[in-house]
């Protein structure tokens, strides 16, 4: 039975937190369909109990709650919206196409698979050589410029004219992407190099759907601080 919090919840909510680029790819989705929701913003080391009981295999956030019921992991999310809230004019998320709708999976997978891992060695959450991970990063983005002109056809976005699956994915990083410029100290977003990834990421975070949640670089540099200590804090506690 549903407490009282819960029935007078809103239809749709959001498990998340501000500096997950996870999190941030389900509220880019819902401000691109014009979908209002609630954000629950979850304490780094403290899992809520609505997490573990919405989320009870990986307990890890997005989680997306549409009238109470679950839907997690943030590609899954990003495919639920589409389906949902197909209708009253919104802008499609995922082409029509089959075809391009394989290839913008393709490249998103792509990108989870090589920038995520990357990019938590270049902040020092986790142990590995940065000189190799700024490198995988580095091919990572060469490779997703040739494919910005294949997939994009000369406009604005891998979606087209306006921001698609794939925009969301990739975008969703580019707030950390800059803080690890500052962290680390390398340059990842090189205008000279990757002159149509720069413009279309400058275009991408000034969309409406993105720039209220798209996170200062200076507070991801505060945050990513806060998480080492709290991590370090951590793996005292279990050492002991």
């Amino acid at each position: 039975m549903a407490s009282s919090g819960e029935e007078h919840a809103a239809a749709v909510r959001v498990i998340g937190g501000w500096a997950s680029h996870y999190a941030i790819r389900v509220y880019v989705a819902l401000r691109l369909k014009g979908v209002e929701y609630e954000s629950l913003q979850e304490v780094v080391g403290n899992k809520s109990e609505l997490l573990l009981r919405s989320n009870p295999v990986h307990k890890k956030i997005p989680v997306l709650l549409h009238r109470g019921k679950p839907v997690a992991e943030s590609m899954i999310i990003l495919q639920y919206i589409d389906e949902v809230w197909a209708s009253d004019g919104a802008p499609a998320i995922l082409p029509a196409d089959p075809y391009a709708r394989a290839v913008e999976r393709f490249w998103a997978q792509y990108v989870d698979d090589k920038i995520a891992p990357a990019s938590v060695v270049l902040r020092g959450v986790t142990n590995g050589d940065k000189d190799e991970a700024a490198a995988q990063v580095s091919t990572a983005l060469q490779h997703l410029e040739a494919a910005f002109g294949k997939c994009s056809q000369g406009r604005s976005y891998f979606g087209g004219d306006d921001i698609g699956f794939l925009d969301i994915i990739l975008g969703s990083y580019l707030g950390w992407l800059k803080a690890v410029e500052k962290i680390a100290g390398v340059k990842i977003l090189d205008g000279s190099k990757l002159p149509e990834l720069t413009a279309w990421a400058e275009r991408f975070c000034a969309h409406h759907a993105v720039r209220d949640v798209m996170p200062e670089t200076d507070r991801l540099v505060q945050f990513n601080t806060y998480l080492i200590g709290v991590l370090k804090a951590k793996a005292s506690g279990n050492n002991k």
